[in-house]
């Protein structure tokens, strides 16, 4: 068997390869921003910070400078947006398989890090939509505009997408706070993606990925969207929408070192989405978890829960972004000490 190279989710149905498999994750679209700090954590290869920009991918300069002959350029550094994004390649062999899970909230915010990142968007072949959720869905069209004009395959590119979108979502306030509302079905496909529309488990790319259907709801703490609602255009009305119950995650599974969860926002629990993608797994442990925890609003207890649970999982790598928040992140640390990697836009993970 070829070695794993360095290079940055019924279930008793379903099988997912156990690869030689290794997972970069390239961060296009999140809330934070630190090109600084280095990873902690011995098992993730990290780049993408200040060093690499200057030393890779800064400008020759002007004379005048004595013997620079580099630029660090800040129209280099990616900017931050609240919501999420990941390209992430998986290789087997000589078999490599890139998708894209969620595509930020903006079509401008993709564009502009993708470029600065130089991201390879012409290998996408999938792109998953993990929940119908703007701050996820937002970049959809220019992302299938910009992966199909450098398209490195000649197949359409297919959309994962749940079947239920709603017609716009929204908080419940004083008064219903709209969202706008997420690209539709007629869009996306007009954009030049082929929806693929599911809402069970399934596998894609070779066995090298597995979407989930809906999460199942375990834990007595994990409530879903506080004052989550949608809208329903044939009642003319909004209606309670708490268990966002279209969230599907990512996962795939590591030789000799178990499963790797994708999470978009974890509106099903971060700890629910974990056991499942344990049980999807077939008793795999969990190696890493990364993406969105939503704790950042998280009640004191419903952290200290979901910590102490995620702990009893015992994963090596905790990759945090979008909207765990930093009180999450805090505990997090305290209890697994050089497991957690903030996920910083612009950085490359390797696992």
């Amino acid at each position: 068997m070829p070695r794993p190279r360095l290079v940055v989710f019924f279930a008793t149905l379903i099988h997912i390869h156990i690869l030689q498999l290794s997972v970069p994750g390239l961060v296009t679209v999140n809330n934070e921003l630190d090109p600084i700090s280095a990873s902690q954590n011995a098992a993730v290869e990290q780049g993408g910070g200040l060093k690499d920009i200057g030393i890779f991918r800064g400008d020759s300069v002007d004379g005048g400078r004595g013997v620079c002959k580099r630029e660090l350029r800040m129209d280099r550094i990616c900017c931050s947006a609240h919501g999420l994004s990941l390209l992430i390649t998986g290789i087997k062999g000589d078999k490599r398989h890139t998708i894209l899970l969620d595509t930020g909230p903006e079509e401008m915010i993709f564009e502009l890090n993708a470029k600065r990142l130089r991201a390879e968007v012409g290998n996408i072949e999938v792109v998953q939509l993990s929940h119908w959720h703007r701050d996820h869905s937002g970049g959809m069209l220019r992302v299938l505009q910009m992966a199909n004009a450098a398209k490195q395959h000649n197949f359409p590119i297919s959309v994962d997408l749940h079947p239920n979108r709603p017609d716009y979502r929204g908080i419940m306030a004083m008064a219903p706070i709209s969202m706008e509302a997420d690209p539709s079905f007629a869009e996306i496909e007009h954009a030049g993606g082929r929806a693929a529309k599911s809402d069970k488990a399934h596998t894609v790319l070779d066995d090298m990925f597995l979407v989930s259907g809906e999460i199942p709801r375990v834990t007595s703490y994990e409530l879903g969207l506080k004052r989550g609602i949608r809208f329903v255009a044939e009642k003319d009305e909004w209606e309670e929408d708490t268990l966002m119950q279209d969230e599907r995650f990512l996962m795939c599974k590591l030789k000799d070192k178990g499963v790797v969860l994708f999470t978009g926002c974890s509106h099903a629990g971060v700890v629910n989405a974990s056991r499942h993608a344990v049980e999807l797994g077939k008793g795999t442990p969990l190696y890493a978890v990364m993406g969105g925890f939503h704790l950042a609003d998280g009640e004191p207890d419903t952290i200290a829960h979901t910590v102490a649970d995620l702990k009893a999982l015992d994963p090596k790598v905790l990759l945090t972004g979008h909207c765990t928040g930093w009180r999450a992140k805090f505990e997090l640390e305290k209890a697994m000490p050089g497991r957690l990697v903030p996920s910083f836009v612009g950085c490359m993970f390797k696992l």
